[in-house]
């Protein structure tokens, strides 16, 4: 609910801006034809940073690679291409200001340490929280609700009692025969 009212609130200050600054100049094409110069501006910075991000991207998400400084540095730009899509002084002139190096390498520092939070998490979640106690918890597999739970599913699905040991006896004679150690480097 916040955010739809920062959105409309901020749609609600784009339009004022907008009357403003036409008044100002004389006439609101003025405007409009910034506006449609800004969309096709952020489009071609887009399609010219944008290339191969989606892979790069997921394979960063799944921890597959670090941070490519390409990618990392490219992020910035991207997003102020696409605040040049949206119709608006404001979101243009936070584009322009996205676009100064010294603001691309704090977003990028801001972006990069919410990412890493957001892996932290899913870590965290995936090991059941034992992640942050990790001291407390030495010797418990931490994976060891997770296959309980796997094992109750498996063995409801296939109706058998998960407390029955299924398996074969024989008795073992102590004059059977033993095996032999060999020395393998002996020829």
């Amino acid at each position: 609910m916040k955010l739809f009212l920062l959105i409309l609130a901020g749609l609600i200050l784009e339009v004022f801006v907008w009357i403003g600054v036409g008044d100002l100049v004389g006439s609101m094409w003025y405007v409009f034809f910034w506006f449609v110069a800004a969309f096709f501006i952020g489009m071609n910075i887009i399609r010219k940073y944008s290339s191969g991000l989606m892979p790069q991207m997921q394979q960063m998400q799944a921890g597959q690679m670090g941070a490519d400084p390409a990618l990392t540095g490219n992020l910035p730009k991207i997003f102020a291409g696409f605040l040049l899509l949206l119709p608006g002084l404001i979101s243009d002139i936070m584009a322009l200001l996205i676009l100064i190096p010294p603001v691309q390498n704090a977003m990028k520092a801001f972006m990069m340490k919410t990412m890493m939070k957001r892996q932290q998490a899913m870590m965290e979640k995936m090991m059941g929280g034992m992640m942050g106690d990790m001291g407390g918890a030495q010797g418990q597999n931490p994976f060891a609700d997770m296959m309980r739970q796997m094992q109750d599913m498996q063995n409801q699905q296939s109706g058998r009692d998960s407390s029955v040991i299924d398996g074969e006896a024989r008795e073992v004679t102590s004059d059977a025969k033993q095996i032999e150690l060999k020395d393998v480097n002996k020829k």
